[in-house]
């Protein structure tokens, strides 16, 4: 055998712990993918078959209700699935852009600007992270009903934008791919401070901004704790509080049918939001997560 088949077989060899590390890799996505594309289509089967069907048991063929359960959860009195998802939506959009823009914004400040006191600022916004927003909305909650200040969406908003783990991540992100230099430069061309972070940093970090936009509209879509305690008003409700209120329905009125058609429909927005955003995701989480 010559040297340059022994240094290929060699080098064949070297090689073979990574290949069986990427097989292994993909086979583990590829159980996961399989899953949670199972657990979709059987959300999807569900919501398409009548109550007395689910009641037996699974089934891998959907069923013939689809339209059914559909115009029964829209058509049912004081449940207003309509509304719920024009609020959900609302709140959902306004809350997860003004979160990543103003999240931005403070990691941009906290990153670019040398002042006194700005590693406290910086150590307390990230000790914040550690309370739970439970204990959190609690007091909220309670200023709130002693002011009279309730069904608003905006005391379910506003409170949304200060999100300690979105400024963690901009920070993270603005640190790793934008140069002082460029500031610099527009500051001599006679750019002001806003200017330059709308018009030049905001295209600069857009993959973070996608990838945090849909973390934010997700959490504030499913968001049912504090909704739920301040939203009083039926046509007021957001679609996560009118699913737990099905949930709890009289047994004797009780659909399945209907109750997976409402869980349905809750997960197409999501899903849109996150086909829109996600050529973004990988592109943000790696450069992000990587200085220099």
């Amino acid at each position: 055998m010559n040297k340059s088949a022994v240094l290929k077989k060699m080098s064949l060899v070297d090689k073979l712990p990574l290949y069986f590390l990427r097989f292994f890799i993909y086979l583990i996505l590829i159980i996961f993918s399989g899953i949670i594309i199972f657990l979709f289509y059987t959300l999807f089967v569900n919501a398409s078959r009548p109550h007395i069907d689910i009641s037996k048991g699974f089934s891998i063929l959907p069923g013939k209700f689809f339209g059914r359960n559909f115009m029964k959860i829209i058509t049912q009195e004081n449940l207003f699935v309509l509304e719920g998802i024009i609020n959900s939506l609302f709140i959902g959009l306004v809350s997860a852009t003004l979160t990543t823009y103003f999240s931005a914004l403070t990691a941009y400040a906290i990153h670019l600007y040398q002042f006194k006191g700005r590693r406290f600022i910086h150590l307390a916004i990230l000790a914040v992270m550690m309370i739970p927003s439970q204990i959190a909305g609690i007091g909220l909650v309670t200023i709130l009903y002693s002011i009279g200040f309730v069904n608003n969406y905006w005391v379910i908003i506003i409170p949304a934008i200060a999100s300690p783990a979105t400024f963690f991540y901009m920070k993270q992100y603005i640190q790793s791919v934008l140069p002082y230099e460029i500031i610099e430069a527009a500051r001599v061309d006679g750019s002001s401070e806003f200017r330059t972070f709308n018009q030049l940093v905001l295209p600069i970090i857009r993959p973070a901004l996608s990838v945090q936009f849909i973390f934010a509209f997700v959490a504030s879509w499913n968001n049912l704790f504090i909704p739920s305690l301040i939203i009083q008003d039926g046509k007021k409700r957001t679609l996560p509080i009118i699913i737990a209120q099905l949930g709890v329905s009289d047994p004797k009125n009780f659909d399945q049918g209907a109750r997976f058609m409402l869980m349905f429909l809750a997960i197409i927005p999501t899903v849109i939001i996150y086909l829109i955003f996600s050529k973004y995701i990988i592109k943000g989480t790696t450069a992000g997560s990587v200085k220099g």
